[in-house]
């Protein structure tokens, strides 16, 4: 299991894909807070990273299909997943290789945003003026959410071999669990359960991380749907004749 996930985490670095990806990550970051006048942290005025915390979320829905699409799609294009599956490891060990090494990914894209912190720590008035209790539960549902969104990549990728479906899929499930649920639950017909449903999308016990309580149900809600569509992908690979 761990040469399958060395092996897949240095195919990132090998390949163009993992930096051209974090690096338009960066990119949008550093456009969306410090210079873009609508989001910018200079001009809203207050020592606070909300707005940051807002628009990671709509990030990592093109960052994480974007790295987790060639996780399954092109061993099954190329049809090395039968060569892999011959070694001495099981479908869920091989699973569990993949998911890792992209989470590990998008925890090195996260590291050096750590600086955000920083300035605005350094830039407040007087300076510390920030809530960095608040800014630690944020960076927690990030985590939290950027594991939900890779397991619901690496389920895209195994049910298609061509990697643009696979990141187009991928795209689609991290948007409606994310804000899907929250917009059904304002529909008319469902008033009565507009709770019930809301508590469904990942939006928000996100949110409830973000202001800096951690609660076991949040924790256990990304669990469990990390667990599922890690459980689905386990079934689609070993239903699959390759």
């Amino acid at each position: 299991m761990l040469a399958v996930f060395k092996r897949e985490l240095f195919s990132f670095f090998n390949s163009l894909t993992a930096y051209i990806t974090i690096g338009l990550f960066f990119l949008a970051c550093g456009l969306m807070l410090w210079f873009f006048p609508d989001t910018s942290i200079l001009d809203y005025g207050y020592a606070e990273l909300g707005g940051f915390f807002s628009l990671v979320p709509f990030l990592f829905m093109f960052l994480i299909p974007a790295i987790t699409m060639r996780s399954f799609a092109e061993e099954r294009k190329e049809g090395t997943y039968v060569l892999l599956a011959t070694k001495p490891v099981t479908n869920i060990q091989i699973i569990m290789a993949k998911y890792l090494a992209c989470v590990v990914l998008i925890l090195l894209a996260l590291i050096p945003t750590v600086i955000y912190h920083y300035s605005v720590y350094q830039l407040g008035l007087p300076k510390g003026n920030i809530d960095s209790g608040a800014v630690t539960g944020s960076y927690i549902g990030l985590i939290l959410l950027g594991c939900a969104f890779t397991a619901a990549g690496i389920f895209s990728s195994s049910i298609t071999k061509n990697q643009i479906v696979a990141f187009a899929i991928a795209v689609f499930l991290c948007f409606f669990t994310y804000t899907g649920f929250d917009s059904l639950s304002k529909v008319q017909a469902l008033q009565g359960v507009e709770a019930f449903i809301a508590n469904l999308g990942i939006n928000e016990h996100y949110q409830s991380i973000s202001r800096g309580v951690l609660d076991t149900r949040d924790v256990v809600y990304f669990i469990s749907f990390i667990v599922m569509f890690l459980g689905l992908t386990r079934l689609i690979l070993g239903g699959r004749k390759w």
